[in-house]
C-alpha cells in the first residue's frame, strides 16, 4: 500500500538539503525504534519519497513555501504502515533540517493495474550497488542502456522478492524476463543541455556514511505483473528502506487515485 503523508509546514520558508532522504531515514528509523514494537526494528520492507511542495532553490538547498508539505510512504505490510503512523501521529511536531512540520493528514493511493510493460519515472534516485567499507564501487557509473543496468536490478530485486518468503522457488524462477530500457531522448536531452541524471549521493547505515551513485530517468520496465506490482510497492534497487528508487507510472496523475485513510490507531 503507498500512503501520502501530509504535513502543515510551520515556519515557511524553512529549507532541507537538496538530498534529504537520509534526514527522512533518519526520522522513519527514530519513530519507528521508539514505538517500542520489537518485531517492527528491523522491518526494512518499505520505500518513500522525498518531501513535496512549493520549492525555491538557494545554496542552502530547497526551500519550502507552501502551506502543506507531502511524504510518499510505501510499505508491503498494512500492520506496519498503521504502526508507523500511529506513533508518527504521537509527535506534535517534527524537525526535518530546518523544516518544522506538523503532521495533518493521511492519503491512500488506490494502486493501479500494471501489466508486463509499464513506463515509469524515479520519483527519488535509483541506486544500483550496495559499498561496501573503505570501497569506491558504490559510485561506479554504470550506463542505463547495458544489460549490467538491469542485470544488478534484476538480482536485487529477486533477492528481496525470494525473502520475504510470499514466492515459492518455481515463481522466482519464472520472473526470469526483466529488462530495463531507458528513454533515450530523454537522456541525450540532458546530456545536450550538460545536465545529469546520475549523482553521488549519501547514505547512512549503522552510523557509517557511504556514499552511492543514483539515477533518475524515465524508463519502461518489461516484467512479469507480480515483479512490477512489488517493485511499484517496496522500490527498485539497493536501499529502498533508506528512500532511494521509489517509482511512479509516467503520465499518471496520482491525486485522481487519492482517498482519505484512516488508519488503526489504536496499538
Amino acid at each position: 500500500m503507498r500512503v501520502r503523508i501530509i504535513f502543515n509546514l510551520k515556519n515557511r520558508g524553512g529549507n532541507v538539503p537538496f538530498h534529504h532522504q537520509f534526514l527522512l531515514a533518519q526520522m522513519i528509523k527514530g519513530i519507528v525504534i521508539n514505538g517500542g514494537e520489537e518485531k517492527f526494528k528491523d522491518f526494512s520492507l518499505y520505500n518513500f519519497s522525498g518531501l513535496k511542495g512549493q520549492t525555491r532553490v538557494s545554496r542552502k538547498g530547497l526551500h519550502f513555501y507552501s502551506s502543506k508539505i507531502t511524504l510518499v510512504f510505501s510499505c508491503l505490510d498494512k500492520k506496519f504502515t498503521d504502526y508507523f503512523l500511529h506513533n508518527l501521529f504521537n509527535y506534535p511536531e517534527l524537525e526535518i533540517g530546518n523544516l518544522k512540520l506538523i503532521p495533518e493528514s493521511v492519503e491512500i493511493e488506490e494502486l493501479p493495474e500494471l501489466t508486463d510493460v509499464v513506463k515509469f519515472i524515479c520519483i527519488s534516485p535509483l541506486v544500483l550497488l550496495s559499498p561496501s567499507f573503505n570501497d569506491s564501487r558504490g559510485k561506479r557509473f554504470i550506463s542505463p542502456e547495458s544489460d549490467d543496468f538491469s542485470d544488478l536490478l534484476y538480482e536485487s530485486t529477486m533477492s528481496r522478492m525470494e525473502g520475504i518468503g510470499r514466492y515459492s522457488a518455481e515463481e522466482i524462477a519464472s520472473f526470469y524476463k526483466f529488462q530495463i530500457v531507458p528513454d533515450v531522448k530523454y537522456l541525450t536531452k540532458l546530456t545536450e543541455s550538460q545536465k545529469k541524471f546520475a549523482r553521488i549521493y549519501p547514505v547512512f547505515d549503522k552510523d557509517v556514511k557511504y556514499e552511492v551513485r543514483g539515477y533518475t530517468f524515465p524508463f519502461t520496465l518489461y516484467a512479469a505483473k507480480e515483479v512490477q506490482d512489488f517493485i511499484f510497492t517496496c522500490g527498485l534497487g539497493s536501499f529502498t528502506h533508506k528512500g532511494f528508487g521509489m517509482l511512479d507510472i509516467a503520465h499518471a496523475n496520482p491525486n485522481q487515485r487519492a482517498l482519505a485513510y484512516e488508519f488503526n490507531h489504536a496499538q
